[in-house]
């Protein structure tokens, strides 16, 4: 690879220039005082034969498999303006602040980036994005890797780390886990977990008698030590997280996280700690809580109606939180908590702190919150998450189906699609164990209230046990027959699957897996 060739731009002309060998770490932190226009380096880089390209997402839920010479990434620009405005299809990932090329050969991405030839990886990343995104493009044309830090408008009167930057070259686990040595990342736990969610088959139309039911059901099926998650649907309005809603659980949460340790279960509860929607009391009682831009709340999309950023700077909003998780934990006693659409957070950053910076500091805050209790993190910046939560999404949310309706297909990146979480969970596969154990969502082994073939589902539930540490079902596990619970028994089985191998090199996007369980071969197919 070619020299790194570097240049600083401040407010008032000052430039500022020079070039770097990119091995190893490099670390180029240099003495400016001013406002950051711009922080940009450039190196040439040409691929190797038919080696393929990997551009980290923005955020767990956005699609990034790998990609070819000829591939694009896709912008909303194709849609109309009032439509994206209205959904919000900008605000889920990085598009309303990221500008996307959309052209042949183009692709981009934040915090790290691989190029892979068979079973070689040149893997260039961020050791620090507090100073600010590290923003990746790569122009297969042109030869050419474009680097940018997320900094403009920061004030800076001192060292300031233009580039954190890590290069290595060599096999998958080789320079993998020397970037995790080089950043000081460990994972929080090695405790994988499995278990059920009751979102994909109640979504928010769950009760104390329906949770009672689907606990009934799971707790032939679960061991000892898995855990029951109860999601979204429990509160009577996203943000208003101090008590539940009463009609549909009238008796609080308190006796059902009793009743699923009395069945020898882990209890969890999912919030959204960072947002919400524009029908909570404290939109309504609150207005100096939320997050603003340009005087507004900011939106952060559709979802619940529209739902908005919390300004977690805020003082009460603070104490507010310090409530919401002392209830949960101390007073309800539930062992773990989904922190979900954490992105909300820190859309933006100021002229003391840089978007990545603050969301850092969100994620520290959390973990402040949560103590030694475990964190499963979802619809968040991936890096800032790393050695913070014991868990973490690494894809969208599947659906129902396998990728979703036509319109749905052209819609953002971090859209609901079953096929683009099989491929993230698989693209991804370098986090589980070091940045984290990774959720890969849920699979399904159900007949009823579903559109997905049983390859489908099979291919699903095997992918999430060969490459996560979260293994959760949404199915009322007491309606499984034994075809069923066979199954089920095999997916439990392939977590400790050996000599697994994966060959993303066959022409066209077909990935083929491999791997033993119990001296068996056993081999897996999907298409990207």
């Amino acid at each position: 690879m070619a020299d790194l060739q570097y240049r600083i731009e401040l407010e008032g002309g000052e430039v500022f220039t020079g070039a770097a060998e990119p091995r190893g770490e490099v670390r180029l932190a240099l003495p400016l005082r001013g406002t950051l226009r711009a922080v940009t380096a450039s190196m040439k880089l040409e691929l190797a034969g038919e080696e393929k390209i990997f551009m980290n997402g923005f955020q767990t839920w956005t699609y990034c498999p790998e990609y070819t010479a000829k591939d694009r990434i896709p912008s909303l620009r194709r849609l109309p303006r009032l439509g994206v405005k209205h959904y919000g299809l900008d605000r889920y990932g990085d598009e309303y602040f990221v500008d996307y090329p959309d052209r042949s050969g183009v692709t981009h991405g934040e915090s790290w980036c691989y190029f892979r030839r068979g079973s070689r990886f040149r893997l260039i990343a961020s050791l620090d994005e507090r100073p600010g995104y590290t923003l990746f493009r790569y122009d297969a044309k042109a030869g050419e890797l474009t680097i940018r830090r997320d900094c403009e408008g920061l004030k800076v009167d001192g060292a300031f780390h233009a580039f954190d930057l890590f290069f290595a070259e060599g096999g998958e686990d080789e320079v993998f886990d020397a970037w995790f040595a080089a950043m000081g990342v460990r994972c929080r736990t090695q405790e994988k977990i499995a278990g059920y969610s009751s979102w994909y088959n109640r979504y928010e139309d769950i009760s104390e008698s329906s949770i009672l039911a689907d606990l009934e059901g799971c707790a032939g099926v679960l061991r000892p030590g898995d855990l029951f998650q109860i999601d979204d649907g429990w509160e009577t309005e996203v943000g208003d997280w101090i008590d539940t809603d009463r009609v549909k659980f009238p008796r609080g949460l308190k006796p059902l996280a009793d009743e699923i340790h009395a069945r020898g279960l882990k209890a969890g509860l999912w919030l959204a700690p960072f947002v919400a929607n524009r029908r909570s009391t404290l939109f309504r009682e609150h207005p100096d809580w939320f997050y603003l831009r340009e005087g507004k709340p900011w939106y952060c999309g559709v979802n619940w109606g529209g739902f908005f950023s919390l300004d977690f700077d805020e003082p009460a909003v603070r104490d507010y939180l310090r409530k919401v998780f002392s209830r949960v934990f101390d007073e309800w006693g539930f062992d773990l908590v989904k922190l979900d659409f954490l992105y909300g957070a820190a859309p933006f950053g100021s002229e003391k702190e840089t978007r990545a910076g603050r969301m850092i500091r969100a994620m520290e805050f959390l973990r402040e919150l949560c103590g030694d209790k475990l964190i499963l993190g979802c619809g968040v910046p991936v890096m800032p998450a790393f050695g913070l939560v014991d868990y973490c999404r690494v894809s969208c949310d599947v659906g129902l189906d396998w990728d979703g309706s036509w319109l749905m297909r052209h819609t953002h990146r971090e859209r609901v699609s079953t096929r683009q979480a099989i491929g993230n969970t698989i693209f991804r596969r370098q986090l589980n164990g070091r940045a984290y154990l990774s959720d890969p969502d849920v699979f399904f082994l159900r007949d009823d209230n579903l559109k997905l073939t049983d390859e489908q589902k099979l291919t699903l539930a095997t992918v999430n046990a060969l490459f996560g540490g979260v293994l959760f079902c949404s199915d009322n596990m007491g309606q499984y027959g034994e075809r069923a619970l066979a199954v089920y028994r095999r997916v439990l089985e392939t977590r400790g699957a050996k000599n697994v191998f994966i060959d993303a090199d066959a022409p066209g996007r077909l990935i083929t897996v491999s791997y033993e369980v119990d001296g068996s071969h056993r081999l897996l197919k999907y298409e990207y």
